[in-house]
């Protein structure tokens, strides 16, 4: 049995077994609700730069299998676990979590107590911690972490988002474009059943999207900062070029990228949401969703550039989605549509198609 520990910046120091990769790395330690859904948490390009905390004790029982993967590759930078179970049901035909890690070259580390660790985020707020491999380098890393800048600092979503423009021809009459941030996988499956899609680069200029002739623009859920120099001077810009005649849809990230462009403020939240059992109030009822985000809209922003804040969060009372008094312009921090979680707010999707076809 190999021993790794967990480091966190405030001297905290878990000991656990290793499983997955044996190496270092560091990153922000944050937690996730969900009772499933592992492996599309790990492969979610929003935890880019996240060391992730799975609050379900048991993670591993029905192993991992392609189909659920949310892009091609794991893009957690460790995951850290109460049990890992090591014998995987065979119900699903998948591979061990051990394996999949290994081939990701990302650590796990179990025998950790995730309630006591929860709660210290909860209480401190988001962390930077490190897995490390050898007991000899703890105090070292605890002396380093406190200069190591948060994975937000960085443009994440550009290192997540597609090089190029890619085309999607499903058949469809309509034909609308994504602005990828990093969510492109999931949500071009989801919108095959409406639309052709183009898929745009994070920094895509708004003439060469209205050379591409696309009728609506939907700004992607992805990782990292919405208000980082390089969205504001590139996405947002584009955004708000695009947002007086062509409908906007901002999903997660891009919900806040879209009231960024439109002139609202965001903030890093305490701990963030993450897992797929957030409850949202839209329009006088309660959805369950899934939702992987750190920063969130300022309300009273929103309300000064004519954007009205629509949805709610149950829990904490953050804004979870708005839209434009008198623009086609919406947004919903959370996927409508995804696995795990629940597919009950597909309707904004209806909604986002019905303004395309409207012209507004």
């Amino acid at each position: 049995m190999s021993i790794s520990f967990l480091v966190l910046e405030d001297g905290s120091v878990f000991e656990g077994e290793a499983f997955g990769h044996i190496c270092c790395t560091a990153g922000e330690v944050v937690f996730s609700t969900g009772m499933s859904g592992y492996q599309e948490s790990l492969t979610d390009p929003s935890v880019r730069g996240q060391m992730l905390v799975m609050t379900y004790p048991l993670i591993g029982n029905y192993g991992a299998k392609d189909d659920y993967c949310r892009s091609e590759c794991i893009h957690a930078r460790a995951l850290i676990v109460r049990e890992y179970c090591k014998e995987p049901s065979p119900m699903y035909g998948g591979r061990t979590l051990d394996d999949v890690l290994k081939c990701s070259s990302v650590p796990g580390i179990s025998g950790i107590d995730t309630r006591e660790l929860t709660i210290k985020i909860r209480t401190m707020g988001t962390l930077k911690g490190a897995v490390v491999d050898r007991e000899e380098k703890i105090d070292d890393t605890i002396k380093g972490l406190g200069s190591t800048p948060l994975p937000s600092e960085q443009n994440l979503a550009g290192e997540v988002s597609v090089r190029r423009i890619e085309g999607h021809n499903f058949g469809k009459d309509t034909c609308i474009g994504i602005l990828d941030c990093g969510g492109r996988d999931r949500l071009i499956k989801d919108l095959a059943e409406r639309f052709n899609v183009v898929v745009f680069p994070y920094d895509t200029a708004a003439d060469v999207i209205s050379d591409h002739k696309v009728k609506g623009l939907i700004v992607s859920d992805g990782p990292g900062n919405p208000s980082h120099p390089s969205i504001l001077k590139t996405t947002a810009r584009t955004v708000a070029d695009l947002s007086t005649w062509m409908p906007v849809f901002g999903v997660g990230l891009g919900s806040q990228i879209v009231g960024a462009a439109m002139g609202g403020k965001t903030y890093k939240m305490k701990f963030g949401h993450h897992g797929s059992n957030q409850p949202v109030r839209c329009e006088g009822r309660v959805f369950i969703t899934s939702q992987n985000h750190g920063f969130a809209m300022e309300a009273g922003s929103l309300e000064e550039k004519d954007m009205i804040a629509d949805q709610i969060n149950v829990n904490d009372g953050t804004v979870e989605g708005f839209r434009h008094k008198d623009l086609p312009i919406f947004t919903s921090q959370y996927h409508p549509k995804v696995s795990p979680g629940q597919g009950d707010t597909s309707f904004l999707f209806d909604r986002f198609a019905k303004a395309v076809k409207e012209g507004r």
